[in-house]
């Protein structure tokens, strides 16, 4: 069970659902500070800036990581560049909140050296076979897009030792409840909205 003030990290392979989960959390746990990631790409249909990212360009983002203004950064699938800001996460956390970040695999390492008291769950698929269905399912890469993520996912797979605990995404208010009760919350009732992952 997580503490009180202590960072909750969620990582997992692309696609498998972690943003979902992260709005599932968002919708039902309102008690659970969600960090909103900063980010260089276009916002997707339906995004908000401020809500679901921070959209920035390339000059902002190099100025906050340059300025240690983000608590981690990553390059995603060789394309686009998305970070934490560091000081909502130490604000909310010296205020005793739950804290949940929703990030790449490269983050939460990076999380884990400045940060390491954190707690990290990493959020995997039933198997690789429904990972790969919902990459393409969801249909928002092309084809050369969906190979690179593919890669980048089975990579991913390989890093579940790194983790404290594992959560299958085999239902979204399942695996929901079920991290809720690691941060040692009382697990909630509803339904979820399908959403992009961060990454």
């Amino acid at each position: 069970m997580v503490r009180p003030g202590r960072l909750t990290v969620l990582a997992g392979p692309t696609a498998v659902g972690k943003g979902t989960v992260a709005a599932d959390i968002r919708r039902r746990y309102e008690q659970i500070w969600l960090s909103v990631s900063v980010t260089t790409r276009s916002p997707r249909p339906g995004e908000e800036d401020g809500v679901h990212y921070h959209f920035v360009d390339d000059a902002e983002f190099d100025e906050l990581a340059a300025s240690g203004q983000l608590l981690e950064w990553a390059v995603v699938h060789g394309r686009h560049r998305y970070g934490t800001p560091r000081a909502a996460v130490e604000k909310v956390l010296a205020e005793g909140r739950p804290a949940l970040l929703e990030i790449d695999l490269q983050g939460a390492r990076q999380v884990r050296q400045t940060m390491p008291g954190a707690f990290f769950v990493f959020l995997k698929p039933p198997s690789l076979d429904e990972l790969v269905r919902r990459l393409v399912g969801r249909g928002t890469e092309d084809s050369e897009e969906r190979a690179r993520r593919l890669r980048t996912a089975e990579v991913e797979m390989a890093a579940e030792s790194e983790f404290d605990i594992s959560i299958v995404n085999d239902d979204v208010l399942r695996a929901t409840d079920e991290l809720v009760s690691c941060m040692g919350l009382t697990p909630a009732g509803g339904s979820p909205d399908p959403v992009e992952s961060r990454h």
